[in-house]
């Protein structure tokens, strides 16, 4: 069966469906059946977005760039501090 990927906000609406069907007295196993989707795939989007509204979505979203920008900073100023050492290095005379 092919792999079908869902953005987060079909995520959120399938998570909502499903226990909408919890609540209604269906068990876990039927309730995912519904919607196309395993157990395991349920628990591990209950896991990672259990909880969590549009509003915290979009600011998960937000966070998650916002890191991936730092990161890309700190590699860069990483490597020129790398480069720079290395020079300074290079210009020592060697006792």
């Amino acid at each position: 069966m092919a792999r079908k990927r869902h953005s987060d906000e079909d995520v959120l609406k399938l998570l909502r469906e499903i226990e909408l069907e919890l609540t209604a007295g269906d068990d876990v196993a039927s309730a995912c059946r519904s919607v196309g989707i395993s157990d395991a795939t349920y628990y591990n989007w209950r896991r990672r977005f259990g909880g969590m509204g549009r509003s915290q979505l979009s600011e998960m979203k937000s966070l998650e760039k916002e890191n991936a920008r730092l990161k890309k900073i700190v590699a860069e100023l990483e490597l020129d501090k790398l480069i720079l050492k290395e020079s300074l290095n290079h210009l020592k005379p060697r006792a």
